[in-house]
């Protein structure tokens, strides 16, 4: 049987857990030599860093009562034998879920009331505020007290019709999709805005971020889940109801938060279970389902092979029983499968290029480094092996020259200045247009505009103005940095051949990656900019809210960016101080073995001897650091592996040049 995502899963996570481990084991020989200088450890700790925290979101995103819910427990948690999120008919979950690990955190469910909607405030800024949140721990090892404690995401609350028009939940113009109303005139909504759940599953302990979304009213009105949460998310799962097809409500999650995500859509036909009839032959029911998958190919505009019918409840069932007929009868193998093939090989693909790269910039500098040490052990052996057979005054000749070079090298620290103030300079301006203030400056023009427009009208082509101001800034920022590299170049040039230096350039930060988020952003946002939020943007509370997701969204791109551009900065900087350091000590040892040779005549073959040894063991090290390396990028380039298996993880397009 194909394996499972999740086995796929944990065969990634296990490789990239290895890879961290090879990681270590370059870090600690590197610094057990003496070999990690400031831009050494900060590529290590980068690196490091980005195989800690990897993260793979999967969002799934349905209307109430599609099986949302039932889907993610038989995919991520039948193997804990029951259901961990709340499946029951009816409605269930009732505000966005995130499911992880952090392991620095006690197991507890973290909900955030409905009513911080009437702050403002994002949800990004308000992840940093504890005291915004109510926790309740949750008790894993009881099955039965952990069900109970996750039924709070379940809980609503009955509130004035005014209340949940403020709330965002009650649409004067959209009157079919404003939730229902009882006798006293009160509506439903739910209690908590959104709800985090830390939870020792072993695949969330491996990076793995499962997304539950509510339905259209609840996406709709929060901001960071269209403009955030969604977009972020490396494969979205749509959920369909296969006997109802796509309705009216499901169209609209669609096309206004789903139809541009088109890399990593996934749309289920849920419960085909429910198209079992005893008066119909099995084949019969059969071209039901395909005539069902088709029709909702054409109605989303997508691809047949991008639609999987299952039964998500009897898929669980089955793993929960062991029951592999069943499993294979439920269908979900075949969308685990989509998702294995298509989601995993991606984020392997771009650690492992993350990876190669990385070791080989890491290399490439420790190298150097033992390049230039071998290089002025070869100087001294050589000046010493001169003075066998020399009198005591040819000594005293050697150690005014030594003083004479030493004197000569210090004059290179007035260009080392004047290059360091030029460099902040230019590092400030090119800066100066991705700070957080010239950030807000650019949304608060944008808001301007907005506001001159009737009923916010003109929002998206104030918003679209925006952006082609930003990537304007972001295009000035990588054109500076560019100067700065070819200002750098020339300097470090100069002084190679005037001081003796070996310092070279790595190549600059590209910002484009940066440009290609802020489409990302724009592509998201002028979706949901159209016509049918405008009279939403026009109500005062729902627009600041919108203002901040958008800076908060925007500063993220902008401080990666700046932050990248600093770091590379830093990093190529650092060489020169790393390396006066260490032309000072040459120095200072070129004068100590003269002084030693001096003062007593066997001194000078010891010394030779102990200056050929060190150099040996240069070899020895650059030899063993090679060995290393080449075990990091190995183990990069193997892949997952599940039991005895290697999974292979290619893209298809791999395969095909294979």
């Amino acid at each position: 049987m194909t394996p499972s995502f999740a086995i796929s899963l944990d065969a990634l996570s296990g490789w990239r857990m290895t890879l961290g481990r090879r990681l270590d084991d370059v870090s600690r020989y590197l610094a057990d030599h003496d070999m990690v200088d400031a831009q050494a450890a900060v590529q290590l700790g980068a690196l490091g860093e980005r195989l800690a925290s990897e993260k793979l979101v999967v969002a799934f995103v349905a209307e109430f009562s599609r099986g949302k819910s039932e889907l993610i427990n038989a995919i991520f948690f039948a193997d804990t034998g029951r259901r961990v999120l709340p499946a029951t008919p009816g409605r269930t979950t009732m505000c966005p879920v995130e499911l992880a690990w952090d392991g620095e955190e006690n197991a507890a469910l973290m909900l955030l009331p409905i009513e911080t909607r009437l702050e403002g405030l994002s949800l990004a800024e308000l992840r940093t505020q504890r005291r915004a949140w109510t926790v309740r721990p949750l008790e894993i090892s009881d099955p039965e007290r952990l069900a109970e404690s996750l039924q709070e995401v379940t809980r609503t609350r009955w509130v004035t019709r005014d209340r949940a028009r403020e709330l965002g939940f009650w649409d004067d113009d959209h009157p079919d999709d404003n939730p229902p109303v009882d006798d006293a005139g009160r509506v439903e909504v739910p209690a908590w805005r959104h709800a985090l759940i830390n939870y020792p599953h072993p695949l969330l302990k491996q990076g793995l971020v499962v997304l539950d979304t509510p339905g259209l009213n609840a996406i709709g009105a929060e901001p960071e889940l269209t403009l955030s949460l969604l977009p972020s998310a490396h494969a979205t799962v749509f959920i369909l109801g296969a006997d109802t097809g796509v309705t009216k409500s499901d169209l609209g999650v669609w096309r206004d938060h789903l139809g541009t995500h088109a890399p990593a859509r996934f749309v289920v036909l849920n419960k085909i279970d429910a198209l079992r009839d005893p008066l119909a032959t099995e084949q019969q029911v059969d071209l039901q389902i395909v005539a069902q998958c088709a029709d909702t190919a054409r109605t989303l505009g997508i691809d047949v092979d991008r639609v999987f019918p299952l039964s998500a409840r009897q898929a669980l069932a089955a793993r929960v029983a062991g029951d592999d007929r069943g499993l294979l009868e439920s269908r979900l193998p075949a969308l685990e499968a989509a998702l294995g093939s298509q989601l995993l090989p991606q984020r392997r693909e771009v650690l492992e290029q993350v990876v190669l790269e990385g070791a080989q910039q890491l290399e490439t500098h420790v190298s150097r480094r033992l390049g230039d040490h071998r290089r002025q052990l070869a100087e001294q052996t050589l000046e010493l092996r001169g003075l066998r057979g020399k009198s005591s005054g040819k000594l005293r000749l050697m150690l005014a020259r030594v003083d004479a070079e030493t004197a000569e090298f210090e004059q290179c620290t007035v260009k080392l200045q004047a290059l360091r103030v030029v460099h902040s300079r230019m590092l400030k301006d090119a800066l100066l247009g991705l700070s957080s203030d010239r950030l807000r400056d650019e949304v608060a023009a944008m808001q301007a505009q907005m506001h001159a427009s009737l009923l916010n009208l003109g929002a998206k082509k104030s918003f679209v103005a925006l952006c082609g101001r930003l990537r304007q800034l972001l295009d000035g920022a990588q054109t500076r940095s560019n100067e700065i590299r070819d200002m750098l170049g020339a300097s470090f040039s100069r002084l190679n051949g005037e001081f003796g230096f070996s310092l070279s350039m790595t190549r600059s930060p590209d910002l484009g990656r940066f440009r290609t988020e802020l489409d990302e952003i724009e592509s998201n946002y002028v979706q949901y900019l159209g016509l049918t939020h405008a009279l939403r943007l026009s109500q005062p509370r729902f627009m600041e809210q919108f203002r901040r997701m958008l800076v908060s969204k925007l500063r993220v791109v902008f401080e990666n960016a700046s932050a990248e551009l600093e770091l590379w900065n830093k990093a190529t900087s650092s060489q020169v101080d790393s390396q006066l350091r260490e032309r000072r000590r040459n120095f200072r040892r070129r004068r100590e073995s003269l002084e030693r040779v001096q003062s007593a005549a066997s001194d000078l073959e010891a010394r030779i001897a102990e200056l050929e040894a060190q150099d040996e063991r240069l070899q020895g090290l650059a030899r063993r650091v090679h060995e290393r390396f080449d075990a990091l990028r190995d183990q990069a380039r193997a892949g997952p592996v599940a039991g005895n298996d290697l999974i292979s993880l290619e893209l298809p397009a791999a395969r095909a040049q294979a």
